[in-house]
């Protein structure tokens, strides 16, 4: 009589809302599954995995997220690369924002 093992990963609900064309390309609002103890970086990854588009217009040839994208976490900026290790919550919103232009 051993133990039986559930091997579904505890996941969680993160929401991600990008913005301008980061919208047009990922769409609009949603929230996403991501394993517990994923990092944004995990997230970015993820996200860019699953739509190429993403992954040219945010990161650069290295794998590095390009400099004019902007970040938010919870209403919070995401300033620098190592902010990219914070981990997610449940529930947590991360914002998507490409280079803002104007005058």
């Amino acid at each position: 009589m051993g133990h039986e093992v559930n091997f579904e990963w505890c996941v969680m609900l993160v929401k991600v809302r990008a913005f301008a064309s980061f919208r047009e390309i990922l769409g609009g609002e949603k929230e996403l599954d991501v394993e517990e103890g994923s990092t944004i970086r995990d997230f970015l990854d993820k996200l860019a995995i699953a739509n190429t588009r993403f992954k040219d217009e945010a990161f650069d040839e290295s794998g590095r997220l390009r400099d004019y994208v902007s970040l938010m976490k919870n209403r919070k900026r995401i300033d620098s690369e190592e902010d990219l290790l914070t981990k997610l919550k449940e529930g947590d919103e991360l914002a998507i924002f490409p280079p803002v232009s104007g005058g």
